[in-house]
């Protein structure tokens, strides 16, 4: 499981996500946004082609990457999601917090 992060010369903000995406990475995924001074308005986008499990915590963390990142105002793109991932998502509503595929 590793977490890698990079900003790109528009500021936004891509964070890849590989193996198991569970309470192991709190630590590592909290720091990936708040190295971002002023994330309301910045562009986060969470690959997960390489994550193959996720569990309740992830989502928790996500959720605390939304509200820190503006809420509703919030521009965060989840991707590369497998099918078990995608159905996660879709039973726990999240499809309708973030911008899916």
């Amino acid at each position: 499981m590793s977490l890698d992060t990079s900003i790109d010369g528009n500021g936004v903000v891509n964070i890849n996500i590989n193996g198991r995406f569970d309470f192991n990475l709190y630590q590592e995924f909290r720091a990936a946004y708040k190295q971002v001074e002023n994330p309301t308005g910045t562009t986060f986008l969470i690959d997960m082609s390489g994550t193959d499990y996720m569990d309740s915590s992830a989502l928790g963390m996500l959720l605390l990457l939304r509200e820190r990142a503006g809420g509703d105002k919030s521009n965060i793109s989840i991707t590369g999601c497998n099918s078990e991932i995608k159905k996660i998502f879709s039973i726990s509503n999240f499809e309708r917090l973030f911008d899916i595929s």
